[in-house]
């Protein structure tokens, strides 16, 4: 199993709590459903632009979503 990446993220948790699947959230920022499991699951880093597209879905700020730990 490949080690998860050292950005962390609460992307499943603001998913969820606006009551979106992950099939929802992708066809807002322009992902699959699949990129966006990998992304809840820290096996896929978003491009910045993506990122910055996750946090404006849920009007919060990109460090409020993605957080590096190195």
């Amino acid at each position: 199993m490949a080690k998860p990446l050292p950005i962390t993220n609460c992307v499943k948790e603001l998913r969820e709590a606006m009551g979106m699947t992950q099939a929802e959230l992708g066809e807002r920022v322009g992902l699959t459903r699949q990129t966006i499991a990998a992304i809840e699951q820290r096996r896929y880093s978003p491009s910045l632009e993506t990122a910055f597209r996750i946090a404006d879905t849920f009007n919060t700020n990109l460090e409020a979503v993605f957080e590096y730990q190195p």
